[in-house]
């Protein structure tokens, strides 16, 4: 019997970093747009790490006045790759996992915009900290959910994940963000449209 290449965790959140065991396993041999499944799961992987990566230092760059538009770029352009990729792993019907990556595309589709389209005028400027965050906080709770599921101390203290251990670093992931988005906003919002970027380009 051929060997089973297990792609997804609960079945429920699996969309974005670390898909692992669950509900639709595949074959060794199968493809995924023309690659090995093997070769497709590690390209998505490190796709959502480097969006979760470039977004957190946007994130305080947007805290400390700064567009940081060189890495801004790279995390928009990754976040939204991690939600495209995973709509081609095998799914039975409309799972959480395709509404998540759904409502982040959304969230990101506001981003983009307001950064791009609208030049962050007026009130697009905090529209574009909170839609663009909230995409990075989607992805930072699939990396809670998938951490939980990969590493072995953490599957210990939740094997089903709705243990309180689980339910509380999922409550501290949410509450820092709703304090950081508050500061990115306040912080993104004082500085002047001609802030300079930590590359030294004016912004």
């Amino acid at each position: 019997m051929a060997a089973r290449l297990e792609v997804f965790g609960s079945g429920e959140y699996d969309q974005g970093v670390f898909p692992s065991k669950g509900s639709q396993p595949m074959n060794s041999t199968e493809t995924i747009l023309g690659l090995p499944a093997a070769t497709y799961l590690l390209i998505h992987v490190l796709i959502s790490l480097v969006g979760i990566a470039s977004g957190l230092v946007v994130l305080f760059g947007l805290i400390g006045g700064k567009r940081l538009d060189g890495m801004t770029a790279l995390f928009l352009t990754t976040t939204v790759l991690t939600s495209v990729t995973g709509f081609f792993f095998p799914f039975h019907g409309v799972t959480p996992a395709i509404k998540l990556g759904v409502l982040s595309l959304v969230v990101l589709a506001i981003a983009i915009v307001a950064r791009y389209a609208l030049n962050l005028a007026g009130p697009w400027r905090t529209t574009y900290v909170i839609s663009a965050m909230i995409a990075l906080y989607f992805n930072c709770f699939v990396l809670v959910v998938q951490s939980f599921e990969k590493v072995s101390a953490l599957k210990a203290l939740a094997p089903t994940q709705k243990e309180p251990p689980f339910a509380i670093a999922q409550g501290l992931v949410l509450v820092a963000f709703i304090v950081l988005i508050i500061f990115a906003v306040k912080g993104f919002r004082s500085a002047p449209a001609s802030t300079v970027s930590s590359t030294g380009k004016a912004a």
